[in-house]
């Protein structure tokens, strides 16, 4: 058997076994085609996350797609034609002609992040933060390391400084890992920028 044969057969599925597939749609079709396969009893993933958008008169919480023109779906390969044939739905992303299997623990890894950041995101809402504040970081591999909030590069990424030998070490990181500390003396961090 060749390189190839040995691919092919490993992305191979069962026609009466099901599995992962991500589905291209329409550019803000997502939440509709979501809904119908739903409605046809086609199992359905759309990794929605909540944003805060501000308008010149109001702030507003909106649900976004993590992953924008694709939903992905759980089906038999007989499902396929139906599926095709929904509204808004442009193909399966495919390789070599045949739809490509996504992983189980790569649709868990997925609802996991979707989980954390959710849980995140209210403390973008609540906590303003400022130049010079203590945070903590809470999310990735520094979770735990408290530092000062050295800049705000916009409403989502920041940079902090570290004390680490000695040594300020600015990281950019995301608003959402970070929170604000209260017990920590305050200092000016003009000398480290």
């Amino acid at each position: 058997m060749d390189t190839e044969q040995k691919f092919s057969s490993s992305r191979l599925q069962s026609p009466h076994e099901l599995q992962w597939h991500a589905l291209y749609v329409w550019s803000r079709a997502e939440k509709k085609v979501f809904t119908i396969l739903k409605e046809m009893g086609i199992e359905a993933y759309l990794p929605l996350i909540t944003e805060m958008h501000q308008w010149s008169d109001r702030k507003k919480k909106v649900e976004m797609p993590l992953f924008r023109s694709y939903v992905f779906v759980h089906s038999l390969p007989a499902d396929q034609y139906n599926i095709l044939n929904v509204g808004g739905v442009l193909r399966f992303v495919s390789f070599g002609g045949k739809p490509v299997i996504v992983p189980d623990n790569q649709i868990l890894a997925i609802k996991k992040y979707v989980d954390e950041y959710e849980g995140r995101a209210e403390s973008l809402d609540n906590t303003p933060l400022a130049e010079g504040q203590a945070v903590r970081i809470i999310g990735g591999p520094l979770r735990g390391l408290v530092g000062r909030l050295a800049s705000i590069k916009n409403k989502r990424h920041l940079i902090v400084y570290i004390e680490t030998v000695g040594q300020y070490l600015p990281i950019n990181i995301t608003r959402a890992k970070v929170e604000p500390v209260s017990d920590m003396k305050t200092t000016s961090f003009n000398s480290v920028r």
